[in-house]
């Protein structure tokens, strides 16, 4: 006879308590990162709808500066209402009149006025409002030429100014062209006094030696409506224009199946979300591109925005991406996209599934497909590792409890207060560096690594905050060898939201190593948190893709998680190739 042994009840409860914590912790720390990128893009947003509101007040004839019923009065409302990319802003003007004693003329005459635009939103989550300041200055210059002034200002994404960026400004209009080619101050300013006047006679490009380029556009029959059309001088007028440039981005697109396998000669469109003309709408950027053989392009010198990409393919389905599109590209970063494809079959649909309240990707969702006689079912997910405690102290091998870790060199404090580590205080002086190795990590299976993250982003002045990671196969490995950024033991992460490094991939248990140091001993940096993403196979976060479905109109589409209420939508129409829907779970 022979025995089969299997599992007792307690040993089954023991693995599904076990499962669900690790669960719930992943989730938490795909909720974090996911609204860190909510975040950058909603500031994105109201950066731009801030440079925006400023171009519209230059334009408006000088008098007209001012708030309705109000001191100075104008045309301008207190407040008004702006939706942008379906998210509601609060758009509030702020005019004031200065008196400039530089003049030597002091009293009741304004000699220019100063404008401020906040931008808020109620409904976004941790989201500041958004100043931004700007002079007015009036009709008449204090100059006995018939001439005009022209005053450049050259802005971050951030609305701060960039100092020595780069103007170019020619005049053909006239005979001969005016050529200028000059720099902007430490405030971000070009002003130049005593320009001829002409109508949209002044081209105007600014840029910086790896900065983007922003400039003014000729009216054309491709572009008739440039949003920034070249500069127009007149006769006793200050003409100001502002220009948003900074540090260039890197994207690297992977087209890969479902497996992780790369795809290559992949064509796709990357198309950006700013525009340089509208009606119709002509996009700043819009170019077409296509991975190599080893299903790899990276595309370099990427202005930050909002980018969308369409595949343009007959033989693959888009079945998701990481992170999802569209996505946000800041500055100064390189950004790893990868694209899940899947062989083309007639009839699919990708569908995004989002927390309503927070805008964020839900991982662990079910999702249906359903008409009589047909039901498919899929579930999204996504890991993330996280810390936020350390107050437990060291000695744990694996990561169990969550406010523990395995050593530090002695140098480190965690638990002054809990939720945090920082140097040691000895007196009135801090240690001037130290480090800490967490326990390790288990993703459950072969993983994906791709970007460590960490809070606080800003530090004292003269402190620093480096990580290594170190991953394997086995546990324990015979060494744990902590790696930086190009894969090698010489180099560390410094900038949170790092890529890291390829060569942690198929890898499943990890380990990171935190390395605070000062050179002021009256400053220490502090770490609040710690946070690496990584996907254990290619399934997007809150993504489902459904291909090879029967065509029909009267598909039943059911989204569904715990916590949340069950999303139902009937007679999804099934009738084309391919097709995406979002659907938005609001908590119960």
């Amino acid at each position: 006879m022979i025995h089969k042994k299997g599992f007792t009840l307690i040993e089954v409860i023991i693995g599904i308590f076990i499962f669900a914590l690790i669960g719930f912790s992943v989730w938490q720390v795909y909720s974090y990162v996911s609204e860190l990128v909510r975040i950058s893009k909603i500031k994105a947003i109201a950066i731009a709808l801030a440079n925006e509101q400023i171009e519209l007040i230059r334009n408006l004839p000088y008098a007209d500066v001012g708030i309705i019923n109000s001191i100075p009065p104008g045309k301008l409302p207190a407040t008004r209402q702006i939706t942008r990319d379906n998210i509601t802003f609060t758009v509030a003007f702020t005019i004031r009149n200065i008196d400039d004693p530089f003049d030597g003329y002091t009293g009741t005459d304004a000699d220019y006025k100063l404008v401020e635009v906040e931008i808020s939103c109620s409904s976004c989550r941790n989201f500041s409002p958004l100043r931004v300041t700007t002079t007015v200055a009036p009709k008449n210059l204090e100059t006995t030429t018939n001439n005009g002034a022209l005053f450049i200002r050259a802005l971050d994404a951030n609305g701060q100014p960039v100092k020595q960026a780069n103007v170019h400004i020619e005049n053909n209009q006239v005979s001969p062209p005016i050529i200028v080619n000059d720099t902007t101050d430490d405030n971000g300013w070009l002003q130049i006094i005593d320009v001829p006047p002409g109508f949209e006679a002044y081209e105007i490009t600014v840029t910086k030696n790896g900065y983007s380029e922003d400039k003014t556009y000729p009216r054309t029959q491709q572009n008739p409506n440039p949003i920034k059309p070249h500069a127009t001088v007149v006769a006793q007028e200050i003409t100001q224009i502002s220009f948003a440039i900074d540090k260039v981005s890197t994207l690297n697109v992977y087209t890969v199946n479902q497996y992780c396998s790369r795809i290559g000669n992949i064509n796709f469109r990357l198309q950006g979300a700013k525009l340089i003309g509208t009606d119709p709408d002509i996009y700043k950027y819009s170019e077409n591109h296509q991975t190599n053989s080893n299903g790899v392009k990276t595309i370099s010198n990427l202005e930050w925005d909002n980018y969308n990409l369409n595949l343009l393919e007959t033989n693959y389905m888009l079945a998701g991406s990481i992170p999802l599109i569209p996505f946000n590209l800041n500055p100064n970063t390189v950004l790893d996209l990868f694209l899940t494809l899947r062989i083309s079959q007639p009839k699919a649909i990708l569908v995004k599934v989002f927390d309503a309240s927070t805008q964020l990707p839900l991982s662990g969702a079910t999702v249906r497909m359903q008409k009589p006689g047909w039901k498919v079912e899929l579930l999204t997910g996504r890991g993330y590792l996280r810390q936020t405690d350390w107050s437990g102290g060291s000695g744990q091998e694996n990561f169990d409890d969550e406010t523990k870790y395995w050593s530090q060199d002695g140098n480190i404090e965690t638990n002054n207060p809990a939720g945090e580590i920082k140097l040691v205080k000895i007196g009135r002086r801090y240690q001037e560096s130290g480090w800490l190795i967490s326990s390790t990590f288990d993703t459950g299976g072969e993983s994906n690594f791709y970007n460590i993250l960490w809070e606080p982003l800003n530090q004292p002045e003269g402190t620093e905050v480096k990580f290594q990671i170190a991953t394997s196969s086995v546990n324990p490995p015979q060494e744990w060898v902590f790696k930086g950024p190009d894969g090698t033991p010489n180099t560390y992460y410094t900038l949170s939201n790092n890529n890291i490094h390829p060569s942690h991939n198929n890898d499943r248990y990890l380990r990171y190593k935190v390395f605070l140091s000062t050179q002021d001993r009256s400053k220490t940096p502090i770490v609040s948190d710690i946070a690496i993403t990584y996907s254990s196979v290619c399934i997007p976060p809150g993504q489902a893709f459904f291909s090879g479905l029967p065509a029909a109109n009267i598909w039943t589409l059911t989204v569904s998680k715990d916590g949340y209420q069950t999303y139902t939508e009937e007679n999804v129409d099934i009738n084309i190739n391919w097709q995406e829907k979002e659907v938005f779970l609001f908590p119960q």
